[in-house]
């Protein structure tokens, strides 16, 4: 029941609006075919994949991990002593000029410049 419900609350308006904002807006300004209600959904569905992701995916905990990892970096930060800063800081610039320099030599050795 709730399921049905939240088709018709939410997916069924949605469809309608890129069906609208498709035949109104892309078909008169690129030209491009219009659309009925089932291929808007379909758009609607792709863009979701394409962009969006689903729930518990890759996609949708990106940002929880984002934060977890600067929580623990910035705990580890505090507990460093400043030599261990500093070294954490040289080991870090190495590994970024190393990859620059990397980049720099497969650009050369393809000939691009």
């Amino acid at each position: 029941m709730l399921i049905i419900l939240f088709v018709f609350a939410v997916i069924v308006p949605l469809g309608f609006i890129v069906m609208v904002l498709w035949n109104n807006i892309l078909a008169t300004v690129l030209h491009v075919s219009v659309i009925n209600f089932w291929q808007a959904l379909g758009i609607l569905l792709l863009s979701k994949i394409l962009f969006g992701g689903f729930p518990g995916g890759r996609w949708g905990r990106r940002d929880h991990r984002g934060h977890e990892w600067r929580k623990e970096m910035l705990t580890k930060w505090k507990t460093m002593t400043p030599e261990e800063r500093e070294k954490f800081k040289q080991d870090y610039r190495n590994r970024c000029w190393d990859m620059k320099r990397q980049e720099r030599d497969e650009k050369t050795n393809a000939g691009i410049e």
